[in-house]
């Protein structure tokens, strides 16, 4: 008995062997462990030189030096010619930020007048791009639907590609007739600031609108979510919700879009006047020339290198530098001061 038992389990264990015998076996190696009587290979998750990424490395730094480089040498040629101008001892600091009055010609280099017709056109921009662009903002990103937003979108953009140039002619050639018919050609003059700073707001509109819609879109659904489930309108949802949460994004495009309505050009040179200012007025309704308008008609003729009429042009040039450059300090706070987190 106990001998046959044996028998059998040589049986089994020869027939487990056999039909094991003619399958394949699993070899299971380490990365870069070699086996008998071969080399060890070279792991697959090691680091392989790549030159193109070196390369990459070195062109980006050289555009990001460049770029500070260019910033550099454009205050150090404003503030050079400034202090030339500011030293030549026919203007000091405190004539030339509390002058009421702009003629060179005289030997009058007060700001103010052209900080005024500058801050008017800028103000009238603003009413007309603040509440369309971000009413435009508010419909493209929570009312629209996705085939209305992706035609909607395109037709806005194209304004940001029109020539400053042109928006001028059209203030000067449309806007301003219109106007004169509204309100009256005694009341209106041909060359307004009121069309100048209307036409601005228009030519501002898609940078304020885009800028809006992704601080609007940058707001987590959840949020949404939760409050039309508290049984909250679309409206209330908009209005309570959605646009408290987006207000640093909502701030930041209103200011940089004072920044370039400040330092728009061409559409106040054609349409809001120019010649000398002698006066301070919050009438748009009047000719004015503003900071930019000034420097590029008084650039346009024939002036001397070393004349006080062209030194003046980089003292207006470094004043609005400081501006522009005091409403971008001003966003950045803005929005690192009011922006929401969210996890």
């Amino acid at each position: 008995m106990i001998a046959h038992e044996r028998s059998s389990q040589k049986e089994l264990a020869f027939m487990a062997t056999s039909l094991g015998a003619g399958k394949e076996q699993p070899v299971v190696q380490s990365v870069g462990v070699a086996t008998r009587g071969q080399q060890p290979q070279r792991s697959s998750l090691q680091k392989r030189p790549r030159p193109i990424d070196g390369i990459v490395r070195a062109l980006l730094f050289f555009c990001g030096i460049l770029s500070i480089l260019t910033t550099i040498a454009l205050v150090a040629v404003l503030l050079s010619e400034s202090l030339a101008f500011f030293t030549s001892g026919l203007v000091t600091l405190p004539e030339f930020l509390f002058g009421t009055r702009w003629q060179p010609v005289a030997g009058d280099f007060g700001i103010l007048p052209l900080l005024n017709a500058t801050i008017v056109t800028s103000f009238w921009a603003m009413v007309v791009a603040l509440p369309l662009g971000i009413g435009g903002a508010i419909y493209l990103s929570e009312y629209a639907k996705g085939s209305t937003r992706d035609r909607l979108k395109p037709i806005l953009e194209i304004l940001a590609g029109i020539p400053t140039v042109t928006y001028g002619f059209f203030a000067l050639t449309f806007m301003t007739p219109v106007l004169r018919i509204i309100l009256g050609e005694n009341n209106v003059s041909i060359y307004n600031m009121l069309s100048a700073g209307l036409v601005m707001g228009i030519m501002i509109l898609p940078t304020i609108a885009s800028m809006s819609e992704d601080a609007l879109r940058a707001v987590p659904n959840s949020l949404r979510e939760a409050s039309y489930g508290l049984g909250a309108t679309k409206f209330e949802t908009v209005s309570k919700v959605v646009v408290p949460a987006a207000l640093s994004g909502l701030i930041a495009s209103f200011i940089v879009g004072i920044a370039r309505a400040v330092g728009e050009t061409m559409i106040v040179a054609l349409a809001a006047g120019a010649g000398p200012v002698a006066m301070l007025t919050a009438n748009p309704m009047v000719s004015g020339e503003t900071i930019t308008g000034h420097i590029a008609r008084i650039s346009g003729g024939d002036l001397s290198y070393a004349s006080i009429d062209y030194q003046s042009l980089f003292a207006l040039g470094l004043a609005l530098f400081v501006f522009t450059l005091g409403l971008n300090f001003i966003s950045q706070w803005v929005t690192r001061r009011f922006r929401e987190v969210y996890q």
